[in-house]
């Protein structure tokens, strides 16, 4: 049975969420704290499996709380829960940058959490969330952003003098769930604006969520980020991250690549669904697809990848299991044989340099 701590102000909500988590034999709410400063005290001296944590609270609240402690190098795994996570993408990417490894828009009112959904998805995330690796994160400083872009920049530099590299149209392809948004600042913030190839993503992230971490993600690197737009053409040097409630397509017009949505149910539970971005480019006319896979839940992208490998030249690269927040993407891609290299996160980036090759 897992020990789970309950971080929420609000009695009522509090009592239901431990309701809900106490009606599954899995799990038992061991301890409860109204705000940060009861949760740290408590974390201090114990350790759960998982923290359910509230964002808004008095006395010191739920980013306060994960900078508390990432300062103090406490390692714990939280889920943010709080009506600030639905229309808040930033308050959510903060906690997500901080430390917390997945996130639920937990409903306005508390009779509204038991329709059903909220419950379920809490189970769910909080499955995944207890199996997954706690980690203290350490507080990345402009200088350090800066020392990565210098050390990117040589690596580019050696591949430009090179006279090997692929010739031809290629994409990059990067699929991503559980603990990737912290995942990608590790990768995309180290890439050249010169990367010979587009780059698509697809990030397991509600609607709405995903502007948010383009953005985010594009103030932090060279490398131009923006959420996929219907109807638009890839161009290299560029990374498009899927829009969150639809699946990512790339097809051919006119000889170039070309962005669509489809709206098909969920597929490996998920939506969007990293296959369908794969099996897309199966159709396409690039002639080389540098397939990346990081951490996450489940195995979305290795069934996408494999149908991939029927009709293009594609090479793979994998997270590995002691970098990766929830070994299960990483892990199925690497079980088909088909990875071409298996690196840890900080190594991800020079990886795609060296086989996409700059401009």
């Amino acid at each position: 049975m897992k020990n789970i701590l309950v971080v929420d102000d609000s009695a009522l909500m509090r009592s239901v969420i431990c309701d809900i988590i106490n009606s599954d034999s899995r799990f038992k709410v061991t301890d409860r704290a109204t705000n940060g400063e009861e949760a740290l005290d408590l974390l201090m001296k114990k350790t759960y499996d998982a923290v359910v944590l509230d964002v808004n609270m008095p006395k010191m609240n739920g980013l306060e709380l994960l900078k508390a402690l990432r300062d103090r190098k406490i390692a714990a795994k939280v889920v943010m829960a709080s009506t600030d996570t639905r229309d808040g993408a930033k308050t959510t990417l903060d906690a997500l940058s901080l430390g917390a490894i997945d996130f639920v828009h937990k409903p306005d009112r508390a009779f509204e959490c038991k329709n059903g959904s909220f419950d379920k998805k809490l189970m769910n995330i909080l499955d995944v969330v207890c199996h997954s690796k706690a980690s203290v994160f350490k507080e990345e400083t402009a200088e350090d952003r800066k020392a990565q872009m210098e050390v990117s920049r040589k690596l580019a530099d050696l591949v430009k003098g090179s006279s090997k590299g692929f010739k031809g149209k290629q994409v990059v392809a990067l699929a991503s769930s559980t603990g990737g948004p912290k995942a990608l600042q590790g990768v995309i913030p180290k890439l050249p604006k010169n990367l010979k190839a587009p780059m698509v993503i697809v990030q397991h992230m509600p609607a709405g969520f995903t502007q948010s971490l383009a953005e985010r993600l594009n103030d932090l690197s060279e490398i131009t980020v923006s959420e996929a737009v219907e109807g638009e053409f890839l161009e290299d040097g560029h990374v498009y991250i899927a829009k969150g409630g639809k699946h990512l397509n790339i097809d051919n017009v006119g000889g170039k690549l070309k962005v669509r949505y489809s709206d098909e149910p969920t597929r490996e539970g998920v939506k969007p669904c990293a296959n369908y971005m794969f099996e897309s480019l199966a159709k396409s006319d690039a002639e080389r697809i540098i397939c990346v896979v990081l951490t996450g839940m489940g195995a979305d992208g290795t069934e996408g990848i494999v149908n991939l490998k029927k009709s293009k030249n594609i090479f793979v690269i994998a997270q590995d299991e002691n970098s990766s927040t929830v070994y299960g993407m990483p892990k199925a891609i690497y079980k088909t044989g088909l990875t071409n290299e298996v690196v840890p996160l900080d190594q991800v980036a020079q990886e795609i340099i060296m086989n996409a090759g700059v401009s």
